[in-house]
């Protein structure tokens, strides 16, 4: 498999976020995210509501992630769906990561704008649109690796019926093996082999491997939930080994970031000087403080990952308190429209009087978001204008809601100054 694990060229220290950037501080509407940053602007130049990554637990997160896989001979093609943030893939790449995946024709053009070198589209590609996008980049790249799935002789036929006409190279394509009321993929491995062997029938595409995504099957981390995402782990490797392979290079990819160590453990054995094993994990760079804090294997007590130091959440919201109507209720402004809530809400961490200020452990409970506020619920006295830390689940729907994040090197719990200098924007491209 050709291609290289170059980073992403990253130009965002040229771009001008403009004077309407979601809570960027007016002084940045006017320049370059490079002149704006070389001002040395703090935490407290911005307003709320706020999400902050914290550079430190990224960096930390990646190295401890890329340190895993090598532990157990897998790989790494993380799911850049989470971020949408070609700085954060340049950090994953520059930490070991083979490639980057992707889950939409458009994420892929975005990818390839960045310079992304391997790219995984986790999906089938049947848009007419983005199959001629992606044959067109690979035929003007040769070291240019795009990496799709199909699930069923019915893809495989789309895909023949939207591919230009004798493309110069015949596009790769994972077999994806699903499982009854999970997501995509076929339904078991007869069904899969059958899409196989559709693949290796057509003239315009090549069988490179086999893929699939466990996470759908369980929601948590009960011994039911574990026995059943491995159950269908065996599967996939069934599968692989029924299968002969049309690339010189053959992949095995699963994995979210609830269940890497499983599939680690039960596919890791597959990986040999021919097939190369890849993990998708996409959550376990920024982590948070809700589901995969919960759920990650670094955080349960037994199993092939248990005993690892713990990922870092290196996200976090800031809300100000606007309207305090009755005892014990507190209105922040930061709702549906800033934080995610569909893995749970956020929780109080800190209360400060102004952003950047000295904090205090806060403790207390977000029972609901608006659109614009959220109801904090807490027995500790807050007053209209102070500010409040919140923690975070699930990252994939924090990112979607910001196009520029600011980035400090460490955050008040860690014990860094309480107004700590913005090092970085990180812009997204959702």
């Amino acid at each position: 498999m050709t291609g290289t694990t170059s980073p992403p060229r990253d130009t965002s220290a040229d771009l001008r976020p403009g004077p309407l950037a979601k809570a960027l501080p007016e002084a940045a509407g006017s320049a370059t995210v490079g002149e704006f940053l070389a001002t040395g602007p703090r935490l407290s130049a911005f307003g709320t509501p706020l999400l902050v990554l914290t550079g430190t637990a990224l960096r930390e997160n990646a190295a401890r992630m890329a340190a895993w896989c090598g532990e157990r001979g897998v790989g790494l093609a993380p799911h850049g769906k989470t971020t949408m943030a070609p700085t954060l893939w340049d950090l994953q790449l520059r930490a070991g990561a083979w490639g980057i995946t992707l889950a939409t024709p458009s994420q892929v053009r975005v990818g390839l704008r960045f310079g992304v070198r391997r790219i995984m589209l986790a999906n089938s590609l049947v848009d007419p649109h983005g199959v001629a996008m992606v044959a067109g980049a690979r035929d003007a790249d040769p070291g240019l690796d795009v990496l799709t799935w199909v699930d069923s002789v019915e893809t495989v036929a789309a895909m023949e019926r939207a591919l230009p006409a004798a493309p110069a190279r015949p596009l790769t394509v994972l077999v994806e093996l699903g499982a009854p009321g999970g997501r995509t993929g076929a339904r078991g491995v007869a069904a899969a082999q059958a899409v196989a062997a559709a693949v290796v029938a057509s003239p315009d595409l090549v069988l490179g491997g086999v893929s699939g995504y466990e996470g759908a099957l369980a929601h948590d981390a009960s011994p039911a939930s574990l026995d059943a995402v491995r159950a269908y782990l065996e599967d996939l490797a069934v599968l692989h080994r029924s299968l002969r392979y049309e690339t010189d290079e053959v992949v095995v990819t699963a994995g979210g970031s609830a269940y890497f160590d499983d599939v680690a453990d039960v596919l890791g054995p597959l990986a040999d000087d021919r097939t190369r094993v890849l993990l998708r994990s996409g959550a376990y760079l920024v982590h948070d403080d809700g589901f995969y804090r919960g759920i990650s294997p670094f955080a349960r007590p037994t199993g092939p990952g248990a005993g690892g130091s713990p990922f870092r959440s290196a996200m976090h919201a800031w809300a100000r308190v606007v309207s305090v109507p009755e005892p014990g209720l507190a209105l922040l402004d930061a709702g549906k429209r800033d934080v995610p809530y569909d893995e749970g809400l956020p929780e109080p961490q800190l209360l400060a009087d102004s952003l950047g200020g000295p904090a205090t452990p806060l403790t207390g409970e977000i029972t609901a978001v608006n659109d614009q506020h959220a109801f904090l619920r807490t027995q500790v006295p807050v007053r209209v204008g102070q500010v409040v830390r919140l923690g975070l689940s699930h990252p994939c729907t924090a990112f979607d809601k910001w196009q520029w994040i600011p980035v400090v090197e460490d955050d008040p719990e860690h014990g860094s100054e309480p107004d700590p200098v913005v090092v970085d924007l990180v812009r997204t491209y959702f």
